[in-house]
């Protein structure tokens, strides 16, 4: 990820925002509406410092690019090709983040640290995640290739590849490669589908109350057996 020269990295950063960014009319916009692209840019500048050991030089550029950009890059981190934050204000990405090509990240994503011990204490993000606004990435684990995480999320444990993670911890709800990764309207609803489970137990208990029937109880057996097996789904 790092044997690329300077400017073909950068290269790649502004095809990132090209393929990603519907928005987007004109190159010259990238000079003025993109704070991402621009704090990728400074990142890549200062990451070469910085790995060079010029430590306080490379935290003096990201220092300098977070005043302008809003977007907190530790110049340790590792990133890949074609990284696009969209938007970016509210990011930060800690010293130990590793994150693969072709990922995009939302406003005020964190890839953080659980932990004040020495050595790996952030996420690796691997090749083509994507990850919501708002979402909290937080210690040592690994989200796996192609995987979606729901905006807002607070994820603490590793996330399969080619899987779909939502929720406050965020569990696993759906696996399988998405064909829309930007579909983050289709994402599941798992506080509805609760509602949705304890209406039709109240209805069916209610029936079952008024007149004793077996045909009553075997949907509710029925019901039954499909609330648990959504609750291991959730707990995998």
């Amino acid at each position: 990820m790092i044997n690329k020269s300077l400017i073909q990295q950068i290269k790649s950063d502004i095809k990132a925002v090209t393929s990603n960014d519907p928005a987007l009319k004109s190159r010259i916009e990238l000079f003025f509406n993109y704070p991402g692209l621009w704090a990728i840019i400074n990142y890549r500048i200062a990451n070469r410092f910085y790995r060079n050991g010029f430590k306080r030089i490379g935290r003096f550029i990201m220092g300098v690019s977070q005043i302008f950009t809003n977007i907190d890059i530790h110049p340790g981190a590792t990133i890949g090709d074609s990284v696009f934050i969209d938007h970016g204000f509210g990011v930060v990405i800690g010293e130990t983040a590793i994150i693969e090509n072709n990922v995009l990240i939302y406003q005020g994503v964190t890839l953080g640290g659980v932990s004040l011990i020495k050595g790996k204490r952030h996420p690796t993000i691997k090749s083509g995640v994507v990850i919501g606004a708002g979402a909290k990435v937080l210690g040592n684990i690994i989200i796996g290739q192609n995987s979606k995480i729901g905006a807002n999320s607070v994820v603490i444990k590793d996330v399969p590849d080619n899987s779909t993670a939502i929720g406050i911890p965020a569990r696993v709800v759906e696996r399988g490669r998405s064909t829309d990764p930007l579909g983050h309207n289709k994402l599941p609803d798992v506080d509805k589908e609760l509602f949705q489970y304890l209406l039709k137990k109240v209805a069916i208990l209610e029936h079952i109350l008024i007149k004793d029937h077996r045909e009553l109880l075997e949907k509710d057996l029925e019901l039954d057996a499909i609330y648990k097996t959504f609750l291991n789904s959730m707990k995998s």
